[in-house]
């Protein structure tokens, strides 16, 4: 660091000339802002007048033998010391701040402080108690070990106040780090977290996403194409000849489903019909092998059977009269229906022969 001295130069003896009337240096670096020119003239040195515009013709710049260019603005210095901590392996560092101002350029000059951090070290590493402050404490102690040391390095910079020749110096603060081992540990524990937890939060927008599109899709098609129109994603002319294509589709289909349904029915009435007809072709049978008809038991079963109504085909002969009625006995017969002790059938004929007469 090249502060409070900013450079040195080694200056040549201006020789006289018979045809020159006066002796000029030109061998004078040019200076930056905020600096001056310090002339070292024989065994002394000396600061060229300021606010004076720089006069190469100068007798103490003619003299002089070399020229010191002096920062004489104020600075804010750091400056680091290695402290011990429990661990061999691991150490703190102090990093201690000061505001440095050349007050005597002369004097600067002199001394040739090109680097002040190298005094203001040699400072702090006086206080020989401040590495006590930091071994007893963990690396991972740090906060700790920061308290501690900040107030030590302010009882000691108040009780012993950092001196350099030609300059006010004072003490500002203290900070201190951790190796470069565990600060870049942390660092990489630090990222893979803030990675780890980028991609839950990542995982988490996924799947409320999910759960908003899955109610949205539940709603129907007609709210699908809402949003996509909303979003712009849809084109309003496109997604109304979908839905009509849809519709018609669908209105199709129904008509086809119920074409299908009636169909069904029909072939459904057609068997029921078929099944009552095979059931009264069944009775009728049944009824022709029998010895005694009573023909309105037979038209109640045949009504019965049919949901009461009549079968086809058999709708007038279920209407037909009474073929045989109760009264006296024909003369020249003996009455139907009775048996041999003499009991009433009550109406019953014997045979289908005796209903012809």
């Amino acid at each position: 660091m090249n502060y409070p001295v900013i450079a040195e130069h080694i200056l040549a003896t201006v020789q006289g000339t018979w045809w020159a009337r006066r002796r000029r240096r030109e061998d004078v670096p040019p200076l930056p802002p905020g600096a001056v020119h310090v002339f070292r003239v024989g065994g002394n040195y000396r600061t060229f007048p300021e606010g004076m515009v720089f006069d190469p013709a100068h007798p103490d710049v003619l003299d002089a033998s070399s020229v010191s260019l002096v920062d004489t603005r104020a600075r804010l210095v750091d400056v680091d010391r290695p402290l011990p901590s429990l661990s061999e392996a691991d150490n703190f560092t102090l990093r201690a701040s000061f505001t440095c101002q050349v007050t005597d350029p002369v004097v600067v000059a002199r001394q040739g402080v090109i680097d002040v951090t190298v005094p203001l070290r040699a400072y702090l590493m006086g206080d020989s108690d401040l590495p006590r402050v930091s071994a007893g404490h963990r690396v991972e102690e740090i906060n700790a070990v920061r308290t501690e040391v900040g107030h030590r390095m302010t009882a000691y910079s108040a009780i012993v106040p950092p001196r350099v020749a030609g300059m006010n110096v004072e003490f500002v603060s203290a900070e201190v780090h951790a190796s470069d081992d565990l600060r870049n540990w942390e660092q990489k524990l630090r990222d893979e977290r803030r990675a780890w937890e980028l991609q839950r939060g990542q995982r988490d927008f996924e799947t409320q996403d999910a759960l908003r599109i899955a109610e949205l899709l539940s709603q129907g098609s007609d709210h699908v194409d809402a949003f996509g129109i909303a979003r712009k994603e849809i084109d309003l002319t496109e997604a109304a000849a979908r839905i009509h294509r849809i519709t018609a589709e669908e209105t199709a289909h129904r008509r086809t489903a119920e074409t299908a349904e009636r169909a069904h029915a029909q072939t459904r009435e057609t068997a029921e019909a078929q099944i009552r007809r095979d059931m009264l072709l069944t009775l009728l049978r049944q009824m022709s092998g029998s010895e005694y008809v009573d023909y309105h038991q037979v038209l109640e079963q045949v009504l019965r059977e049919t949901g009461g109504q009549a079968a086809p085909g058999v709708g007038p002969a279920a209407e037909a009269p009474r073929m045989v009625e109760s009264g006296q006995d024909r003369p020249g017969r003996t009455m139907a229906g009775r048996d041999g002790s003499g009991d009433p059938q009550g109406g019953f004929v014997k045979d289908e022969d005796d209903l012809v007469d």
